[in-house]
């Protein structure tokens, strides 16, 4: 039995959140160990942050759960003991569902490290179905592989996501672009997939949409955009900015497109690639939206984009962090969080 059979759907993220869960750092699985301290105060800053707003669960493994449990102090803040190896919970993490009747259910996918980029992910792959039976919530397991930060939906029918990640060989080679859209539509009850080519240059999630665009409301997107030839982001920008002006969502409607201008183009000193800067890696909280941003060369756009934002959600408080503190490790404030609508729990 899918979650459609039995109505269940996944809400729109800036729909009323009873929590928000994310991971700690965990250094073994990092790509620059040295930089730990540094990630872990950035994790601290979103941690905080979204306590302003709302409830949050900080998955934790065992060995740190003592230290920061001394350390978060905040009765909003609760700290959860729940083994993993990497700390990206939006990709790992359960999709939540909600129907008619108000109750929660959670969808497990299968995770396998962003295609077997990271190893070991064995933990990581049971990180959604023991939160689940934590919290006391229908799970479904469904038997392909996704992760969270691969599609955004408007809670009407509509899913965004890309081609480049969802038909990457890597994931889930055995099954073609139908059969992938037919399971996102039985699991989250969707009526229409939007399949953009490319994500951002540099992304080592092969294209993760929450980098890209996301809904800002049915009928409405919001899109970065490059205006540089010469950027290797400005063809791929472009190329999925055409394919929204031609779409329509779910229920019939043309998108209204937002642009946000992207960040320059910053390098990582340690390896030489492009760092994938993104103010589409926002999240919606409670009353507020927690948007990472830049500084320095991008000081100029990290106004714009917090000035966007603002115009696009007045009744929203726009609460920025540094977003260079995490971004080493390939992501950024959405990627780390997974929301928990409001809904009933119980089996």
């Amino acid at each position: 039995m899918y979650p459609i059979d039995l109505n269940y759907r996944m809400p729109a993220e800036w729909s009323e959140h009873r929590r928000t869960f994310i991971s700690w750092p965990v250094r073994e699985s990092m790509c620059h160990p040295e930089d730990y301290e540094t990630v872990c105060k950035g994790y601290s800053e979103i941690i905080k942050a979204i306590a302003e707003f709302e409830p949050i669960s900080v998955i934790a493994n065992p060995s740190d759960s003592k230290t920061l449990s001394l350390g978060f102090a905040d009765e909003r803040i609760e700290i959860l003991v729940i083994e993993h190896n990497d700390a990206w919970l939006r990709d790992n993490g359960p999709t939540f569902l909600v129907n008619d009747l108000g109750n929660l259910a959670g969808v497990n996918w299968r995770f396998n490290a962003w295609g077997g980029k990271y190893k070991p992910w064995d933990l990581d792959d049971q990180v959604a179905a023991r939160l689940l039976e934590f919290l006391e919530v229908r799970r479904f397991d469904a038997p392909f592989v996704m992760e969270g930060g691969s599609f955004h939906v408007d809670g009407e029918g509509t899913l965004l996501t890309t081609e480049e990640c969802l038909l990457n060989q890597n994931r889930n080679s055995e099954l073609t672009k139908e059969q992938i859209e037919n399971k996102l539509k039985s699991y989250l009850n969707v009526h229409k997939v939007i399949w953009l080519k490319k994500g951002l240059d540099g992304d080592e999630t092969d294209g993760h949409v929450d980098n890209l665009a996301c809904f800002a409301a049915p009928g409405k997107i919001l899109l970065q955009l490059c205006n540089d030839p010469e950027d290797g982001n400005y063809e791929i920008t472009q190329t999925n900015l055409k394919l929204l002006q031609r779409e329509t969502d779910a229920q019939g409607r043309p998108f209204e497109i937002i642009p946000i201008k992207q960040p320059p183009k910053v390098v990582d000193p340690k390896t030489g690639g492009r760092l994938t800067l993104s103010y589409l890696n926002f999240y919606f909280v409670n009353g507020g939206i927690i948007l990472p941003v830049f500084g320095g060369s991008a000081a100029e756009t990290d106004h714009l984009a917090k000035l966007t934002l603002s115009e696009v959600f007045p009744e929203r408080r726009i609460r920025t962090i540094n977003g260079m503190a995490v971004i080493s490790e390939g992501g950024n404030v959405h990627c780390t969080t997974q929301q928990m609508p409001v809904g009933n729990t119980g089996i």
